[in-house]
């Protein structure tokens, strides 16, 4: 046999290679989607892989559409429930949006439920759907048992309350069109909760794993700024000043304490089961929303935390740059901030599969060819 022959060699034996060494082996770089790129124990000929972190989406069940459905109803109604009267308080009528600014703030919740509603709908994405769904469902209970309250039991104990920047004193409370259509809302979202708990587990969608590295940091940050939610929720954050009233004979300054709206815990019956369930739900969702498998899932669960924490201090400036006789306060002004932080989050993990290097088994690193 001439020297320059070679001669191919089987799998598992080493072969002459060019130089001439036997057993010679090169490195190899796989192909970007080859069928070894989805590493072991992943699917590789399954429908819906996407990007660098190899998404995997199952069928997605009906009742997970179902679940996008009523999400996506609630926010149309919630987005009709904001320019109606809400409530006629003591004979003034009280309207949530007086103007542009205010009708942007508004809209800001149910513009978000209606674009995620859509898209669980069609079966895109679903579990970032559904940690969104089940994260405003778990908030809607208590926010439903203050609504319940504001248009039906407040007139027992009546009391000074901020309404869409309105101060107001509740002796006397007609139910409008606006309040109607927003408790219709929160029923129809506390439902999208529920179904998409159950549609969970039934729910295929998996990936790469490429947010595990940042979960740690994630569910710290989370947990922090869920708290200072919380904390922040407790008093109002628009509130009637004290005045200091100076008397002109003598000049003697008296502070004169004027009452403000109560805190969220200071509200006496289903105002403060509401308060409760709101705070604890809160909390709850801040804590599990960083734990949520795949990526997208964490992604969700953290855009529902963060769209109300923002949409509630965003209300707080309106209330304080609409009413005369309000200020913005420092609990306030922590809500937009750590609403804004868990915006923050919530890009983090959306961001995460950039920066995250594709599956590479140790057959790929290392591979062994041949040439003949």
């Amino acid at each position: 046999m001439p020297a320059r022959d070679r001669v191919p060699a089987r799998p598992g034996q080493g072969g002459a290679s060019a130089s001439g060494r036997p057993g010679a082996a090169r490195r190899t770089t796989p192909r970007p989607g080859g069928p070894a790129a989805s590493g072991p124990g992943r699917p590789s000929g399954a429908a819906g892989v996407q990007g660098p972190d190899r998404l995997v989406v199952g069928t997605v069940p009906l009742l997970a559409r179902a679940a996008g459905a009523l999400l996506l109803l609630a926010g149309l109604v919630g987005a009709v429930a904001v320019f109606p009267t809400y409530l006629v308080v003591g004979g003034q009528a009280v309207d949530p949006v007086t103007g542009p600014v205010s009708a942007l703030v508004a809209l800001v919740a149910p513009v978000a439920a209606v674009a995620v509603g859509a898209g669980l709908a069609l079966g895109r994405v679903p579990r970032l759907g559904l940690a969104y769904a089940s994260v405003c469902g778990a908030l809607a209970v208590g926010r439903l048992l203050i609504e319940l309250y504001q248009g039906r039991g407040s007139t027992t104990r009546p009391a000074v309350e901020v309404l869409a920047g309105e101060r107001v004193v509740t002796s006397s409370v007609d139910l409008g069109a606006g309040w109607v259509l927003g408790v219709v809302a929160l029923v129809l979202t506390v439902l999208a909760g529920l179904m998409a708990l159950v549609a969970w587990g039934r729910t295929v969608m998996e990936d790469g794993g490429s947010l595990d590295p940042l979960r740690p940091v994630l569910a710290g940050a989370s947990v922090l700024l869920g708290v200072g939610a919380v904390l922040c929720l407790a008093s109002p954050a628009a509130d009637v000043p004290d005045r200091v009233v100076v008397d002109p004979v003598t000049g003697l300054e008296t502070v004169v304490t004027a009452q403000g709206p109560p805190a969220l815990l200071e509200r006496p019956g289903l105002a403060l089961l509401g308060g409760l369930l709101l705070a604890g739900a809160l909390l709850l969702c801040a804590v599990t929303a960083p734990s949520l498998r795949p990526r997208l899932g964490a992604v969700g669960g953290l855009l529902g935390v963060a769209v109300f924490v923002l949409a509630a201090g965003l209300s707080g400036l309106r209330d304080a740059l609409h009413g005369p006789d309000l200020d913005w306060t420092v609990t306030g002004a922590g809500l937009l901030v750590l609403g804004l932080g868990l915006v923050a989050l919530t890009v983090v993990a959306w961001r995460a599969h950039a920066a995250a290097p594709a599956a590479v088994t140790d057959a790929e690193r290392f591979g062994s060819t041949s040439e003949d």
